[in-house]
C-alpha cells in the first residue's frame, strides 16, 4: 500500500556493511505490531524473504544470510532496520520492506569489485 520507504542501499565491495532502513509514511502513533520483514529479488531471479522479526521479537533468517544480517525494529520510532555485514556479490538485489499489508518501493544493494 505504499506507505513504507527504504533507505541505505548502495554500492558497496565484498565483506563490506551496509544498513536498510524501513520507515513508514502513515500517521500512525506506532508501528505497526504486524510482523516486519525484508525480502529481496535478484535480476532473473524470484523474490525471497530474506529475514523477518515477529510483533514478539521471535526473527528468522533466510540460511544464506545467517550469521551476517540481523533485523530490528523500534516500533515506538516506526522504523525498522536490516543491518548487512559480510556483503558478498550474491546479496546483490533490490530490497523491500513489508510489514502488514504494506510494501516499500525498494532499495537497491549491489555488492561488486
Amino acid at each position: 500500500q505504499a506507505r513504507l520507504v527504504e533507505s541505505g542501499g548502495g554500492l558497496v565491495q565484498p565483506g563490506e556493511s551496509l544498513r536498510l532502513t524501513c520507515t513508514t509514511t502513515a500517521i500512525t502513533s506506532v508501528f505497526n505490531p504486524a510482523t516486519l520483514a525484508w525480502y529481496r529479488q535478484a535480476p532473473g531471479r524470484q523474490r525471497e524473504l530474506v529475514a523477518s522479526i515477529s510483533g514478539s521479537g521471535s526473527t528468522d533468517y533466510l540460511d544464506s544470510v545467517k550469521g551476517r544480517f540481523t533485523i530490528s525494529r523500534d516500533n515506538r520510532r516506526k522504523r525498522g532496520y536490516l543491518q548487512m555485514n559480510s556483503l558478498k556479490p550474491e546479496d546483490t538485489a533490490v530490497y523491500y520492506c513489508h510489514l502488514g499489508e504494506s510494501w516499500g518501493q525498494g532499495t537497491q544493494v549491489t555488492v561488486a569489485s
